[in-house]
């Protein structure tokens, strides 16, 4: 007996194609409603016309991920209304969409600016840092000297001696570093995209192609203490925690916090003295 799916599906698709105009994917002829017919709707998706009406009568199974891939193109669906489609079809969201990006948009960054003493990034599935605050600058790295291409975590920490050595403990930073880097491509799905950036660090660090070879898996967002040498203000210690970007799966914000007054005082003070320099890169 086939499996009944929520009413809701079934509305939702209906309103989609209602508001679709038929002379802008050049079907033309007199219409009772208004929008796409389900056939024209079968035919954008190249899906059987039959199975399209029986997924907006609630009727003939779960479909596919692909075909509700294909049917979100054909009703020409935002990110958020295919995320919707995927819960109410299959009650899960789909897999995750990776856009490369240099920028974050204008209201992320001001809440990155807010954060007057505690450092803060956004990075990438594999780990570029497309944005950050002045407290970051002054306490992690100063990423607006940097080109958009010279940004990856992994590279600081393999490569440069300096960002090595503000490390309290280097060698557990790394593990969990691979680790965590290694969940974040393969749940993006980006394990070969991730290929040319591993192969560089495996052949310029012996230290990252033994960790990489462990296969170790850690979670950035299980957070932690960061512990830092840093040039100016000595010993610190800050407590990161990870979060997800609202609509934006495929970055990853990190927000350092310090863990005593005094510490966040100073880093403020600092931030504050430092010059003037781009936070981030410019939204589009």
């Amino acid at each position: 007996m086939p499996v009944s799916l929520p009413a809701s599906l079934g509305d939702f698709l209906k309103s989609r194609r209602a508001r679709l105009d038929p002379a802008s994917f050049g079907f033309s002829g007199r219409r009772r409603t208004p929008g796409l017919r389900r056939e024209e709707v079968a035919q954008r998706a190249n899906i059987s016309p039959t199975w399209y009406t029986w997924l907006e009568q609630g009727r003939g199974g779960a479909p596919s991920a692909s075909v509700l891939e294909r049917i979100a193109s054909a009703l020409m669906l935002t990110d958020a209304e295919r995320e919707h489609l995927f819960l109410l079809a299959l009650g899960r969201p789909p897999e995750v969409r990776y856009r490369a990006v240099s920028y974050v948009n204008p209201r992320l960054q001001r809440f990155l600016d807010s954060l007057a003493s505690s450092p803060a990034i956004v990075k990438n599935p594999v780990w570029d840092v497309v944005a950050w605050n002045r407290a970051a600058t002054v306490v992690l790295t100063d990423y607006g000297a940097l080109p958009p291409d010279g940004r990856n975590l992994l590279r600081f920490l393999f490569t440069d001696p300096h960002v090595r050595a503000k490390q309290h403990d280097w060698h557990s930073v790394a593990r969990f570093v691979v680790g965590a880097f290694r969940a974040d491509v393969a749940r993006a799905g980006l394990v070969s995209e991730a290929g040319a950036l591993v192969e560089e660090l495996c052949s310029r660090s012996a230290e990252f192609e033994a960790l990489w070879r462990e296969n170790g898996l850690h979670n950035h967002a299980d957070g932690g203490v960061k512990r830092l040498s840093h040039p100016t203000l000595g010993p610190i210690e800050l407590e990161y925690s990870a979060f997800s970007v609202d609509g934006r799966p495929d970055l990853g914000l990190i927000v350092y916090t310090p863990l005593d007054a005094a510490t966040a005082q100073r880093i403020k003070a600092l931030a504050e003295n430092a010059p003037q320099a781009a936070q981030g890169a410019e939204a589009a």
